[in-house]
């Protein structure tokens, strides 16, 4: 071959080989036009009972919307849920979708929280259940559910002690407590490890059953714990469930409450509707009653709205325009409503979205909810309710008396001392 041939063939060659990097360039190139970029969402889940099929239900949303990817963050049980989540929204990290215990708790995070008013389910919400997060006429969150909050019993182990029908005074309940010892059987489970138990979970049935004004009398000064019947009354069944329970109450967690309880080793658990997910392939029946604080109050179910989920104000436009997308489909899809009733178990806070399988327990906290009047949660800021549940866990340590501590709350909610998420 001569050369000026050789020449020709490497010329073909080289034209070659350029000529289809430039069509791969091209092809590329037009791969990368028409591929949408994805929207990254962090959703921080507080319930880890439904830990596994709340990622079930933003994998199908994924699916549904193949441009999306949804990292979620599940808080809860013995971790401290309010401390992160502040010192994240402080430090501008906090997740694009997280939850608020609305009234005081809205208030102190308002500068965090987009605005909702105009969503499409804020209409098809049920009566009363966003007042405590509607600010100004502005709704800042969409409720989570409605849950009921009492004490829990084992059916079988109430039978083999003797006792008929659920207590409904305080007496009663420590007739029940006593029959149960008496037959060997451990009557409370008691995770007194987390503050909020306490603070928010207990502390509220004090709460909820004040005559009108109590809170306005704590902060004008006209009221008092130390001279609150009430509140005495909630020391004096702590002090029954501490006694009739398991050792180191305040060093058992939630999730080790729980087990002692689903596993049938204790009769009782002050919980709600919201562990029913933990009771599926368990062997028990169950069933709930309110909190009796004594012989006198009539006792009513606590309930109301536990949470909302919120949208983080300092997300960027495409994630909160898709943050909105999710919370709606959430509650107006029809797979989003399947989970919602059939997968989490929860009592909806809408009144389109059909209850299908609450489960027993769930069943039976909506039964209560309907029949009767019910309590509602307690509305005080976070931060004192983890500085009373930290005050009540002393004083079931021994470490202060039931007096001490009913001062310490006095003085606790005098000074005020909740900082902003933004200190």
């Amino acid at each position: 071959m001569s050369k000026k041939m050789i020449l020709l063939v490497i010329f073909g060659l080289l034209s070659a080989i350029l000529a289809g990097c430039g069509a791969a360039k091209e092809e590329g190139k037009k791969e990368t036009e028409t591929e949408p970029d994805k929207v990254t969402l962090t959703i921080r889940n507080p319930k880890v009972e439904i830990a596994t099929e709340f990622e079930q239900m933003v994998s199908a949303y994924e699916k549904e919307h193949p441009g999306v990817d949804i990292t979620v963050e599940t808080i809860g049980g013995a971790a401290d849920d309010y401390s992160d989540i502040t010192a994240k929204l402080a430090a501008g990290a906090g997740p694009d979708i997280f939850t608020n215990l609305g009234n005081d708790a809205a208030k102190e995070w308002l500068r965090y929280l987009e605005d909702l008013s105009g969503e499409p389910w804020v209409k098809r919400a049920s009566d009363r259940v966003l007042g405590g997060i509607t600010l100004d006429g502005n709704v800042y969150g969409m409720p989570m559910n409605i849950e009921g909050f009492g004490i829990v019993y084992n059916r079988e182990l109430f039978e083999k002690a003797g006792i008929s029908s659920p207590p409904s005074t305080f007496s009663e309940l420590k007739d029940a407590a006593r029959k149960l010892d008496a037959a060997g059987i451990m009557p409370f489970a008691n995770g007194y490890y987390e503050d909020w138990k306490l603070g928010h979970h207990m502390a509220s049935v004090a709460f909820a059953q004040q005559d009108g004004g109590f809170i306005e009398g704590m902060n004008d000064g006209s009221a008092s714990f130390e001279e609150n019947p009430l509140f005495q009354d909630l020391f004096s069944l702590l002090d029954l469930t501490v006694r009739y329970g398991n050792e180191r109450p305040t060093k058992t967690d939630y999730y080790t409450e729980l087990d002692l309880f689903t596993d049938g080793k204790a009769a009782m658990a002050l919980q709600g509707n919201w562990i029913q997910p933990l009771l599926y392939g368990k062997d028990i029946s169950t069933g709930i009653f309110p909190v009796p604080l004594n012989d006198q109050s009539e006792s009513r179910i606590l309930a109301g709205v536990p949470g909302y989920w919120v949208i983080n104000k300092q997300s960027s436009p495409e994630r909160k325009q898709e943050a909105k997308r999710f919370l709606d489909w959430m509650v107006s899809s029809r797979k989003g409503q399947e989970f919602m009733t059939e997968k989490f178990h929860f009592i909806p806070a809408f009144r389109d979205i059909p209850v299908t399988d609450l489960g027993p327990l769930g069943q039976e906290t909506l039964n209560l909810i309907k029949e009767t009047d019910t309590f509602n949660w307690s509305s005080f800021s976070p931060c004192l309710k983890k500085e009373m549940g930290e005050i009540m866990q002393a004083q079931i340590n021994q470490e202060i008396s039931r007096q001490q501590a009913l001062e310490t709350f006095d003085r606790t909610w005098n000074q005020g001392t909740c900082p902003s998420p933004s200190s």
